[in-house]
């Protein structure tokens, strides 16, 4: 599967393509799906440009994607850079008026494992970020079901990304449990979606990841970078 990451933390001064608005998010979420991506990962914002779990803001962006896409699976960030305070993340899940059809929740946060139960109690599947060895370790001892795993490699130097990757996929529990989704972000970013084709992974590609092609050369939009993660070997 590659999934497409439109947006991320990035505002528009990073990249003037960075979708924000629920219908600049729509508008990209199609470009992407007519290339053949199996999913979108969105972090919605509200009318300031600040990502935010409130329910309108949610609910405004996932509308519009599945007006433009209709069936194409979106997913959103639960991360606590959005909402530093567990209990409200928690309620924020449980308030979502429209459900995403997955979202990712870092395992290293305070409070993972409780967002992880308030989103499967909703019915929504759970991805479980991991970063480190230590966020395996925290992830091992949850018991929610998870839908997948997101190894979430971090260095910038391509070979520590790699080598971090091999550590992180060693550690996790036996195959078959969840499927796997190998990535990074910045300069890695095109050797380790090189790595998740090789693994036969999952893997994603998009603004939020990298501002480049692998050639270097800035990406004009994250439909470019699809384009590419496609001629790589990503399905």
């Amino acid at each position: 599967m590659l999934k497409a990451c439109l947006n991320g933390q990035r505002s528009r001064a990073a990249h003037p393509a960075v979708p924000v608005t629920p219908t600049e998010l729509a508008a990209d979420a199609s470009r992407c799906a007519a290339l053949g991506v199996a999913a979108v990962h969105v972090h919605p914002r509200d009318a300031g440009g600040v990502e935010s779990l409130r329910p309108a803001v949610i609910a405004d962006a996932l509308t519009a994607i599945r007006a433009a896409s209709p069936g194409l699976p979106v997913g959103v960030s639960t991360g606590a850079w959005i909402e530093p305070d567990p209990a409200a993340r928690v309620a924020a899940v449980r308030s979502w008026s429209v459900l995403p059809d997955f979202a990712s929740v870092n395992a290293h946060e305070p409070g993972a494992e409780g967002v992880a139960a308030a989103l499967h109690e909703r019915g929504v599947l759970v991805e479980v970020g991991v970063w480190t060895l230590d966020a395996v370790e925290a992830y091992r001892s949850w018991r929610v079901p998870v839908g997948r795993i997101l190894v979430e490699c971090m260095a910038e130097e391509a070979p520590v990304a790699l080598a971090d990757a091999a550590r992180i996929l060693a550690a996790l529990p036996p195959s078959g449990v969840a499927p796997v989704l190998l990535h990074s972000e910045g300069p890695a970013t095109w050797a380790v979606l090189a790595e998740a084709v090789g693994r036969g992974l999952h893997t994603r590609i998009g603004l939020e990841d990298t501002l480049l092609l692998p050639d270097g050369t800035s990406a004009p939009t994250n439909a470019a970078l699809v384009t590419a993660a496609l001629a790589a070997g990503a399905q």
